[in-house]
């Protein structure tokens, strides 16, 4: 159905889509935008059915929106036993032992990037810390230079503009396809000397693998490789600063959460849910469907609306309430293929890095709350989201007490670290006025989204 009185590519939409979420839900589930020919979705329910039924709804539009800067299909793409045995391969890159490892690779870096910042009381979580730290720690897994981070940077925000742009001018796709060129003329000769002389890094477990008894090609591999960047990469920071502007907007969860670091995953998944950084997430009808009474013809392009499905008051009790404790979240299952929340999507291409994204953001948060005593937005600071298919924090200028300078500098006094996870099924309640909630200790740090799988 048409709204010619509202347009989800309308600046009054930017400015703050979850203002117009409700309406759309209510008035307009099934959106038609004439100016890009496509249907957006705004309830739980209808999204669930598009992202789970993959013979009706089928990622052929990302041939057209991923693949030519993605340089190969991309794991969402793929179906059948190429899916599976790729998607395995990237899997264990991302779980298990290599998973524990990636923590200290998180944690060092992090410690690292945050130092400088601790003397001075003052920080842009977003832009002095999340953006780079971002890049670098995915270089360090991916077994890259993490001293290329600004121009392997430069190069994935030309990907992600083509691969999350509604519109795209003549000029700004030449732009976004010779970035993708550069970062593949980067990737490729690393790929060769992996291929001779494989490490332990993933890159090395790309080109070692086999499927179907065939190891992959340079083309496969590079694929793959740019695949992982931006699903690392793209919304680390987005969530990291979305995190803390929600425990400082809440200072009574905050201070439950520095009580009690166990609630911090919950914290976490309650982030992806109210504010998810993937708020569009594209699928093709291969034949007409019908929701809330609208046709939806075979061949459109279906956008699922995650931020409005996440906040359907069918899905979720009070959904426009940041909440930890809710009961209807369910911290352990938030980062598996069972969450009620769409943040990491759901079905055959929920994302596989949902582990590595846990891990990632709870390390950091769990690193960065001691250091960061009462912290707070900085004076005079505005705040401001920006983005339509990825959205995050433009910025986030916080101030908090500086911390002495031998204590800033790792190598000198250690600075607080978060205790390793270990498995165990123990449990503890957290009790608050009128609402119990529980919490699993010691799970394993469970990657985000990326609708790229």
């Amino acid at each position: 159905m048409v709204d010619p009185r509202f347009s989800i590519l309308s600046e009054e939409f930017a400015a703050a889509p979850h203002r117009h979420f409700a309406r759309l839900r209510d008035r307009s589930p099934v959106h038609y935008e004439p100016a890009v020919d496509s249907y957006f979705l705004s309830r739980h329910r209808d999204v669930k059915r598009v992202l789970t039924d993959h013979e009706a709804f089928t990622t052929e539009t990302l041939q057209v929106r991923a693949e030519p800067v993605m340089r190969g299909p991309v794991l969402a793409q793929m179906t059948g036993a190429e899916h599976t045995a790729k998607r395995k391969i990237v899997v264990r890159g991302f779980t298990g032992q290599a998973l524990q490892d990636q923590v200290r690779t998180i944690r060092a870096n992090a410690a690292e990037l945050v130092a400088p910042f601790l003397p001075r009381g003052r920080m842009d979580l977003v832009n002095d810390f999340g953006k780079p730290f971002a890049v670098q720690v995915t270089l360090e897994i991916l077994g890259l230079d993490r001293k290329d981070w600004r121009k392997v940077a430069a190069w994935l925000g030309g990907i992600g503009e083509f691969v999350t742009a509604i519109t795209l001018t003549d000029e700004r796709r030449r732009h976004c396809l010779d970035r993708a060129l550069e970062l593949e003329a980067y990737l490729v000769p690393v790929i060769e000397q992996r291929r001779r002389h494989p490490g332990e890094d993933l890159i090395s477990t790309l080109c070692t693998a086999e499927f179907d008894g065939i190891t992959m090609s340079t083309r496969d591999v590079t694929a793959l490789i740019i695949n992982v960047l931006v699903a690392a990469v793209e919304p680390a920071d987005k969530t990291l600063g979305y995190l803390f502007k929600h425990l400082i907007d809440h200072p009574e969860q905050m201070a439950q959460v520095r009580r009690d670091p166990a609630l911090l995953p919950a914290a976490i998944a309650e982030t992806l849910r109210y504010t998810p950084p993937v708020q569009l997430v594209p699928r093709q009808a291969e034949r007409d469907a019908v929701f809330a009474g609208t046709v939806v013809p075979a061949g459109a392009t279906v956008f699922c609306l995650i931020g409005a499905a996440n906040r359907d008051p069918e899905a979720f009790d009070a959904p426009d309430t940041f909440d930890l404790h809710r009961p209807d979240l369910g911290t352990a299952r938030s980062f598996t293929a069972a969450a009620q929340h769409l943040a990491f999507g759901t079905g055959l291409h929920q994302c596989v890095g949902a582990a590595f994204a846990r891990a990632e953001i709870e390390t950091v948060a769990a690193l960065l709350l001691p250091l960061l005593d009462r912290v707070r937005h900085s004076p005079g600071s505005r705040y401001r989201e920006t983005g339509l298919y990825t959205r995050g924090p433009a910025a986030l200028s916080l101030d908090f007490t500086p911390v002495h300078e031998d204590a800033a500098v790792p190598g000198r006094t250690p600075l607080p670290l978060p205790a390793p996870h270990r498995p165990g099924p123990s449990r503890t309640t957290t009790t608050r006025p009128s609402r119990t909630t529980t919490t699993t200790r010691g799970e394993e740090p469970s990657w985000r989204p990326s609708e790229s799988d």
